[in-house]
């Protein structure tokens, strides 16, 4: 080394682990030995005085974490950006250090009081790339590292912490002399993983195990070819070795209770600034809009950890609070992102939540022509449930055919706007790409508890809830209402059954519901098509007698013999016409011009003639049949149901029934609050339904 290392510690006088902040200090406050400390603290100094001058600030009572001067704040030559503490536990340590700074004749940078960053722990100078690289996650924001790298004129890499077992980046990731880094991948998000490989050659990234990672081992202090640091197993002091490095243990046992260790004692204060260095990071951001009942219906906090889930991080600069029951809420947020992709990914989960662009920040959509039939340009914006709108030539326009998993085409000439996917995208078809110009139109959340009003008045939906067995009666009660409404203003109700229907004997409930007008469209498989004609033509369900609940003797043959005979008529519909199928839901279907489709798999015994084997095609032919439905009931038929569900836009009316509450779950996380997932036996169900639409019909009971 060309300069003699130069660091700042403080003697261990006040330590002790007083309160919980991390992870660490669970299961330690009073427990740390104040002697042992002190004994652990001299023996690291020892072995810095060999290498190193020692600058020492005085501890100071009822400040106990001051000794792990990494935190005072990030120095690169006479720069010194001062930390602004997440706890207020620590708050108090910040104007020593900048006493401490501004004594030296550095020139001090101080961050907004309400934009944490806590310094060298979460901000590591490079000296062979002459950049620092910088976390965010738990203690230090991302919004912190653009003005990090304009104060201090150098480079800034992001990286996301996610283990809040690591909540400072110097507690898994340390710098080293020749380009080498010492790391624990585990701790990073998929990107900062990325951005790190990018960065350091293969054979300069030296990654640790878990153990070594939880002995603080990547916690570090670098001394030209010395690693100083509390414990390392003999695989990684081999490997350290290897690449040229002398490894110095000592024991640090006692910081570690409070979360620190050997990196987290020191900080070093002359680390020269790089030379030729030029202010540069890739952190973006973007400021957004929401509006609606934010804190009752949950919407602020969904949006941002929506947000942090994709790897952003966010201020909230505004927020003006309803002051009246009915008032809604106004909040503008500034979300940043390590890169311009991450805050797209970031952009299109707080859009789908309702989310707009500030005024100031309004731009036209971005478009990219496709280049390949079929294939869209690799940032291609996903689409949601959710009504969505571009903006072209100043103008917002509505997206025309809104469903899931889709993107969207634009058609510059007549500015309008479709969702498509991505088999029917033709070459020179212009795409959405990125989140710029582009928003969801969304109801304002409602603060009122779905599902509480009696069948009598305006129905209404549990918020996308998933309701238990006990809540069967309500939700029939509720659902029957809208359906005998819908039948009344000539809706479409939707029906997306599974073969579970008929084996427990509840298709003589479906098959009424399509009789009595309750039904516009079936949607299935191969399946229930099978096994409600093999219950029709001899009364069993894979063989199974559903009258006595006895297997049948040859059963297993039934559904065969009921598709072969179907398959000799030609179709369902021929069958009926010939006096072949006589009874049973696709019986009904056929007798009252109800449309069904039936989509197949892989596992289809026959198939029945009237399936189609052409998955493409069925999902066309389910999309023609879900055109214009105002509810859909989904029967215990979980591949089917959500297909169903990324077809299907807002504003239609879900009901996913199924034994199993994961299926119930899957399909009620799809975001609706139109939507209710019911967790009960579906033969009970249908049951229950059918008698409650009977009492409404004045029907007189079987």
């Amino acid at each position: 080394m060309s300069t003699k290392a130069r660091f700042l510690i403080c003697s261990p006088d006040h330590y002790e682990v007083d309160y919980v902040i991390n992870p660490w200090m669970e299961g330690n406050v009073h427990k740390a030995s104040p002697p042992v400390a002190a004994s652990q603290w001299e023996a690291l100094r020892g072995l810095l005085e060999q290498e190193a001058d020692l600058e020492r600030i005085t501890p100071q009572p009822g400040l106990p974490d001051m000794v792990f001067t990494a935190n005072a704040g990030v120095v690169v030559g006479r720069k010194c950006v001062l930390s602004r503490f997440l706890h207020q536990e620590r708050q108090g340590e910040e104007p020593y250090f900048k006493k401490w700074f501004k004594k030296q004749r550095f020139e001090v940078f101080e961050l907004p009081a309400d934009l944490p960053f806590e310094g060298a722990g979460d901000a590591l100078f490079d000296r062979e790339r002459g950049c620092v690289w910088a976390g965010y996650g738990f203690r230090s924001e991302l919004a912190a590292h653009p003005l990090l790298a304009e104060w201090l004129n150098i480079d800034v890499h992001s990286l996301r912490l996610i283990d809040p077992r690591f909540y400072h980046l110097d507690t898994c990731f340390c710098p080293l002399e020749d380009g080498c880094v010492l790391y624990y991948p585990a701790a990073f998000d998929a990107y900062s993983n990325h951005e790190i490989e990018k960065r350091v050659p293969e054979e300069k990234r030296i990654a640790v195990g878990e153990t070594d990672a939880t002995r603080f081992a990547c916690n570090a202090i670098n001394l030209d070819r010395r690693i100083i640091l509390n414990q390392a197993s003999a695989e990684l002091r081999s490997r350290l070795e290897a690449t040229g490095f002398s490894v110095f243990e000592t024991a640090l046992g006692e910081f570690m209770k409070a979360g620190g260790s050997a990196r987290c004692l020191t900080l070093r204060v002359n680390d020269p600034a790089p030379a030729g260095a030029k202010a540069a990071t890739s952190v973006q951001s973007r400021e957004v809009r929401l509006e609606g009942h934010l804190l009752d219906s949950g919407l602020l906090d969904r949006a941002l950890e929506a947000t942090i889930h994709n790897g952003g991080s966010f201020q909230i600069l505004h927020f003006n609070l309803g002051k009246q029951r009915q008032s809604t809420s106004h909040a503008e947020i500034k979300i940043s992102a390590p890169s311009g992709e991450v805050l797209d990914t970031v952009m299109a989960g707080v859009i789908a939540l309702g989310a707009v662009a500030a005024p100031t920040e309004e731009t036209d959509a971005e478009l990219k022509p496709v280049t390949q039939a079929g294939v869209a340009p690799e940032d291609f914006l996903a689409t949601n449930i959710y009504p969505t709108e571009v903006r072209l030539n100043g103008q917002w326009r509505g997206v025309q055919d809104q469903r899931m998993d889709a993107v969207i085409v634009v058609d510059s000439r007549l500015e309008t706007a479709r969702c498509a996917l991505f088999r029917n995208l033709k070459n020179g078809e212009l795409v959405v790409v990125g989140s710029a110009g582009v928003r969801t139109v969304r109801k304002t959340e409602s603060r009122d508890d779905r599902g509480r009003g009696s069948a009598e008045h305006e129905f209404s939906f549990m918020g996308a809830g998933v309701s238990s067995e006990r809540r069967v009666e309500l939700v029939v009660d509720q659902i029957s209402w809208e359906m005998r409404r819908l039948r009344e203003q000539g809706g479409r109700i939707v029906v997306v059954p599974g073969p579970v229907v008929i084996h427990t004997g509840a298709g003589e409930y479906l098959a009424w519901l399509v009789r009595a007008g309750y039904v516009q469209a079936v949607l299935g498989g191969n399946a229930i098509g099978a096994h409600d004609i093999e219950q029709a033509l001899m009364g069993t369900s894979l063989g199974v007698d559903l009258k006595q609940g006895k297997s049948m003797e040859g059963g297993h043959r039934h559904h065969l013999k009921a598709i072969n005979t179907i398959r000799r008529c030609g179709s369902i519909a021929r069958a009926v016409e010939m006096g072949v199928l006589t009874s049973g839901v696709f019986y009904e279907c056929v007798r009252r011009g109800v449309p069904f489709s039936l989509a197949g798999s892989i596992r289809d015994d026959g198939p029945l003639p009237d399936t189609q084997m052409d998955l493409i095609k069925a999902q066309e032919d389910y999309a023609r049949l879900l055109k214009g439905a105002d509810l859909i009931l989904m029967l215990s038929s979980m591949l089917h149901s959500i297909g169903v569900g990324n077809m299907t836009p807002a504003g239609v009316r879900l009901v996913c029934v199924d034994i199993n509450p994961a299926v119930v779950t899957k399909l009620s996380d799809r975001g609706s609050v139109e939507s209710v997932g019911l967790v009960t036996d579906v033969g009970l169900f249908l049951n229950l339904l059918t008698q409650r639409l009977r009492k409404l019909d004045g029907e007189r009971m079987p």
